[in-house]
């Protein structure tokens, strides 16, 4: 890991604890957990994007399918 990190104290299920030390060698394990993380921390911040976009509803602006779709694409460049 060459980005600074901090030791965190959570449990995780014991399943998931047995897969991970099957399926993965111990030097990469926090590789693995913060992949991971990543993935669902993203999908977390898109599903408030979307909730904060289907609060604005009709009242705010609107965009048409290529700004949208450049918007996304855009998005998808940084993954």
């Amino acid at each position: 890991m060459g980005k600074s990190a901090r030791k965190l104290n959570f449990l995780i299920e014991e399943s998931i604890c047995r897969d991970l030390e099957a399926l993965v060698p111990a030097g990469k394990r926090s590789k693995v957990a913060n992949d991971a993380l990543r993935k669902e921390l993203e999908l977390i911040r898109r599903r408030d994007a979307m909730e904060k976009v289907r609060s604005v509803g009709l009242n705010g602006k609107r965009f048409s399918t290529r700004e949208i779709v450049e918007a996304l694409s855009k998005d998808r460049e940084k993954h």
